[in-house]
């Protein structure tokens, strides 16, 4: 029997071999492989496996196969990831119903995974992920499409790419070294393009959902908070927070054009600060997760946290604090204190609840007449918000902070 994997979906393999095949009746297909540091990028150029370069570290590439010996990949791989991309040959050719991926190890079932169609001219597409995890390795369903072709999938992974196309770049033609605004966007997104063009699809959608809002002009600092108790460990195993983290950085691109967004991790302990940009957001909650304990998310604290350090910026423009929160806080009397006491402070919090605990609280804070609060929302991103279409995601996102922004 053959298991499906949904898209963002992971299951465990065995030690040893394991092979993937991909099958794609149109366009013709080549397939390759990165090998990534726990940085989210190539250790070199030598990473990228591939027709001319068909074997590196455990892993080789022949025809539409890349079979990845798991007992012989270096410990200093964290990821192997698995690309299909337009066979160069086919000029103009695009991705509309995704190759399929059969993976493969003996003496297991198999599994096999087909990604969502494409709508957007796609001509790469990342189709899986080996990761590690402990001293196993697990595999991910992606599906995650590049209209920027190769040259996109290389800026997100560290890749230097030869302009003689030895390696199926496509025309430089195909890809703007600087794409300035397209129709109806007021940001310059060409950041994006340059450094995280995987990212400029959802950075587009947030830009529509804030135009459709009426404050696409109106800029404010991101942050994020991420909650990091025991219940939520599946939803950082499945990828479901990097994933929710990426989509928060994509709207602050069009809200604060630094491409950087302070994130806490709110745990049993002190909160966690650190970052993510629009140049390492490539596995970064992962790689900052594993250096916080599990605990019960202290979410006030978090908050004081993100108060202190938008305070310490000397930043004029308005604070968007995106609190991302899977259970009931333990501390709601001071939840609500905290809120009552920044209400003055131009910062507005937004409580996005995603998982499988319970979110009364948080669904309730506006409930009262007596005890609102005008700077505060919340937003259920249901139990797994990849699964939530762009467009529906940024418009539940920002429409209480629309209206508030509004003068």
């Amino acid at each position: 029997m053959t298991t499906s994997l949904l898209k963002g979906q992971n299951a465990a393999l065995m030690a040893g071999q394991v092979t993937f095949t991909v099958a794609a009746a149109n366009p013709a297909v080549d397939v390759s492989a990165l090998l990534l540091g726990s940085n989210g990028k190539v250790r070199s150029d030598n990473d990228l496996v591939f027709y001319n370069h068909p074997a590196q570290d455990g892993v080789r590439v022949s025809d539409h196969t890349v079979t990845a010996d798991l007992d012989r990949i270096p410990s200093g791989v964290a990821t192997v990831v698995l690309v299909a991309s337009v066979d160069p040959l086919q000029p103009g050719a695009v991705f509309t119903t995704a190759p399929r991926a059969s993976i493969a190890q003996a003496g297991t079932a198999g599994m096999a995974f087909t990604a969502p169609d494409f709508t957007d001219r796609e001509t790469v597409v990342v189709l899986a992920e080996l990761y590690r995890l402990g001293d196993g390795w697990k595999v991910r369903a992606v599906g995650q499409g590049y209209a920027s072709g190769l040259a996109g999938l290389a800026t997100d992974y560290g890749v230097d790419i030869d302009d003689d196309a030895s390696t199926s770049t496509p025309p430089a033609s195909a890809v703007p070294a600087q794409a300035g605004p397209a129709a109806g966007e007021t940001v310059n997104l060409s950041k994006i393009q340059r450094q995280a063009p995987a990212l400029l699809e959802p950075a587009r959608q947030a830009g529509q959902a804030l135009v459709n809002r009426g404050i696409a002009n109106r800029r404010a600092a991101v942050y994020l908070i991420l909650d990091h108790d025991y219940h939520m460990e599946e939803m950082y195993e499945s990828f479901a927070v990097q994933a929710f983290a990426e989509r928060v950085l994509a709207l602050s691109a069009n809200l604060d054009d630094d491409g950087t967004v302070p994130v806490v991790f709110s745990s049993g302990r002190e909160p966690f600060l650190e970052e993510i940009r629009l140049d390492n957001y490539r596995g970064r909650i992962g790689q900052l997760h594993t250096q916080v304990d599990w605990g019960w998310g202290n979410v006030a604290d978090a908050m004081r946290c993100m108060v202190s350090h938008y305070q310490e910026s000397g930043a004029a423009d308005p604070a968007f604090v995106i609190i991302q929160v899977g259970d009931e806080p333990w501390d709601k009397s001071e939840v609500r204190s905290l809120l009552q006491n920044t209400a003055t402070l131009g910062v507005f919090w937004l409580f996005v609840g995603f998982g499988r605990g319970k979110l009364a609280f948080y669904k309730n804070l506006n409930a009262s007449a007596s005890a609102s609060f005008n700077n505060v929302a919340f937003y259920d991103a249901s139990k797994n918000p990849g699964s939530v279409p762009g467009d529906r995601f940024y418009t539940g996102l920002i429409e209480a902070f629309g209206k508030w922004m509004k003068p």
